[in-house]
């Protein structure tokens, strides 16, 4: 059985995340300051999942894309330790079948839509308000393992401030996501017919 690249992505992402559940993550100190990482294979992930893990109150993330199971599983289980997660993503995922926007949505995660923008490029978390993960690395596998990418991880709430910030101008006029419509087409209206 043949399936779609980004129903194959979905797939991926479920037996990743599922194979991750018994997993424990390292939970280090996050340092004052700024550290750098970056890929291929530099760390990037990993440093967001730590930084992750250490959430107690917050997550906002502006994310272009991201397919990381890792990732995607450390989000999860924040909002499952009552973490107030939002997350805002580009307006590619309204129309995606099995996108990332239905990943969250299946795990009670309702994402938000920037369509005001020709792209919304951002790649940044803010974590409880004090911590910020910024750089080009996308959330994503491929970010991680093929590109050259760079991801700074700064603990620095006043600089902070200002991403939240703008995280809510941005979430100003970003829309619900809603699923996208089935392709099938619509069934004809039946024809009234007049009797004499």
């Amino acid at each position: 059985m043949t399936l779609s690249g980004t129903k194959c992505w979905f797939c991926v992402i479920f037996v990743g995340f599922a194979s991750l559940t018994g997993c424990e993550q390292r939970r280090a100190t996050i340092p004052q300051g700024i550290q750098v990482f970056f890929s291929p294979q530099g760390g990037c992930t990993e440093a967001v999942v730590v930084a992750l893990n250490h959430a107690t109150n917050s997550v906002f993330v502006q994310a272009y894309s991201f397919t990381s199971a890792p990732i995607a599983k450390a989000l999860t289980d924040a909002h499952q330790r009552k973490v107030k997660v939002r997350v805002i993503l580009d307006d590619s995922q309204r129309t995606e079948k099995y996108s990332e926007a239905d990943f969250l949505e299946h795990y009670g995660i309702p994402p938000l839509i920037d369509a005001k923008h020709a792209i919304a490029h951002n790649k940044i978390m803010i974590i409880d308000e004090g911590i910020i993960i910024t750089g080009s690395f996308n959330f994503t596998k491929s970010a991680e393992e093929k590109n050259a990418e760079n991801l700074l991880v700064i603990n620095d709430p006043a600089l902070a401030q200002k991403y939240v910030e703008n995280w809510h101008r941005h979430e100003a006029h970003a829309e619900p996501f809603e699923k996208p419509i089935s392709d099938k087409p619509a069934s004809k209206p039946r024809r009234a017919t007049s009797r004499p």
